[in-house]
């Protein structure tokens, strides 16, 4: 097993199944259905813990939130690593075009610069 940035795991363009998943993941979590789940989720917990109910419901309320915590945590940081690679691949792009400027000699930076910071593809 290799700890390579996910987002150099594949190619540009490509996405592997977990970078799938996870953008499937990003986009439901941003949601306005998944905000009205965890209100509710937060208002289960404040029930729960109104009604006195047994410690087995509180424990599951809290289990249930820290779950949700712990994989929005790893949603959030993937999809932080995808975007800084990103960025970055569009600032490097952008240096090179400059000094291919600068030196007066254009190439096949000029397509790397156009790929790198071009419209992305609209579903």
């Amino acid at each position: 097993m290799t700890f390579t940035h996910p987002a150099k795991k594949g190619g540009p363009g490509r996405l592997g199944r977990f970078e799938k998943l996870a953008e499937l993941a990003s986009n439901f979590t941003s949601s306005a259905f998944f905000s009205f789940l965890c209100v509710l989720l937060v208002a289960a917990f404040v029930a729960v813990h109104l009604l006195h109910l047994p410690m087995e419901w509180q424990h599951l309320a809290g289990d249930a939130m820290a779950a949700v915590s712990l994989l929005l945590l790893a949603l959030l940081k993937n999809s932080e690593r995808r975007a800084e690679h990103a960025i970055q691949r569009k600032l490097d792009a952008i240096a090179s075009a400059l000094l291919e400027q600068r030196e007066g000699a254009p190439s096949s930076v000029h397509q790397q610069l156009e790929d790198a910071i071009g419209i992305e593809e609209q579903e």
